[in-house]
């Protein structure tokens, strides 16, 4: 009777050993789970950690070897000269002007090179640069600056590469064009189809002067076109300054007309064929090539790009005078 009495006890026990052992299972098993968690997490934010400390020594470490002269063999700067001249854009004379000087001041810099591939842009921008070479060829005579171009270089490109001591080029690339436009349109007809009546209110006679919803007006007409051959005139002067006699003039020479790299040394835009490797190699002599484009940030270039939006905007309604 006694051992029949005592048998739901022990079996409790039994029970409760049992859950026991469970419950102790289940939270080492939660100990060694939050360990591992831990450690990977440790891991995960050392390599993080890693990968951004290596990505910002990369970023500092060219600067700091320029600056510091660490290497002391010589090198040829390349600055590039790429995609639309416009103060908006990566090609802005800004950019352009503070590289030229960076690579001037680095001591080991013994030659420069434009990386030219562009259709042109801003006549102003490209007359910021082109007057930026000219001084620094005054000032640096012994400080070859060279223009290489790739596949294009044309109008406020060629303005830029014509202050160039050389212009090299491939046999297939496309240079010249020097000439100036100036683009818009004309919504009149359309307008009046679709019945929509212009209202125009202005303080001053030609405050709307090429209003592309009013028709074109003769005397504002040939204005803007004074304006276009001023800004050209002054084009055909800075391109005969930069390559004096190599020129050999045609009566095409400052219509606008593009040219084939070989057609162009041979008519004297261009002096020679060659790549960016073999004008460092062969001509300036340092065959290394150090890179001195301006590379603005992401956040400068978002602002920038914020910025420039609303007056964009407008902006596109009324274009200045464009070398392209």
């Amino acid at each position: 009777m006694e051992n029949q009495q005592d048998n739901p006890i022990k079996t409790d026990v039994r029970e409760s050993g049992w859950e026991r052992e469970i419950i102790e299972k289940l939270a080492l098993a939660a100990v060694t789970e939050q360990t591992r968690a831990r450690r990977w997490g440790v891991f995960f934010k050392s390599l993080v950690f890693i990968y951004l400390f290596v990505m910002f020594g990369m970023a500092i470490y060219p600067k700091i070897k320029q600056d510091l002269g660490v290497d002391s063999k010589y090198h040829t700067a390349v600055i590039d000269v790429v995609g639309i001249i416009a103060e908006d854009k990566d090609a802005n004379a800004a950019s352009i002007i503070e590289s030229l000087r960076d690579a001037v001041k680095d001591k080991n810099t013994k030659g420069i090179i434009l990386h030219s591939n562009s259709p042109g842009g801003s006549p102003v921008q490209s007359a910021y640069v082109y007057e930026e070479i000219r001084n620094i060829k005054k000032e640096h005579p012994d400080l070859p600056v060279y223009a290489v171009v790739s596949d294009i270089c044309a109008s406020g490109c060629y303005y830029i590469a014509s202050a160039s001591d050389k212009i090299f080029v491939n046999q297939s690339s496309l240079i010249g064009s020097i000439g100036v436009l100036m683009e818009g349109f004309g919504f009149v007809d359309g307008m009046q189809k679709l019945g929509v009546e212009r209202r125009l209110l202005t303080a001053g006679a030609h405050k709307a002067m090429l209003d592309p919803f009013s028709p074109p007006k003769e005397d504002e007409t040939r204005y803007m076109q004074g304006l276009l051959d001023q800004v050209h005139q002054q084009f055909i002067g800075a391109v005969k300054a930069g390559r004096g006699d190599r020129l050999k003039e045609t009566p095409d020479m400052f219509s606008g007309l593009v040219w084939t790299g070989e057609a162009g040394v041979k008519l004297g835009v261009a002096d020679g064929f060659g790549n960016d490797d073999h004008v460092a190699r062969d001509i300036i002599g340092a065959e290394k090539l150090v890179d001195f484009t301006q590379q603005g940030s992401l956040i400068d270039k978002m602002a920038g790009k914020l910025g420039a939006s609303f007056g964009q905007a407008i902006g596109s309604l009324i274009q200045g005078p464009s070398l392209r």
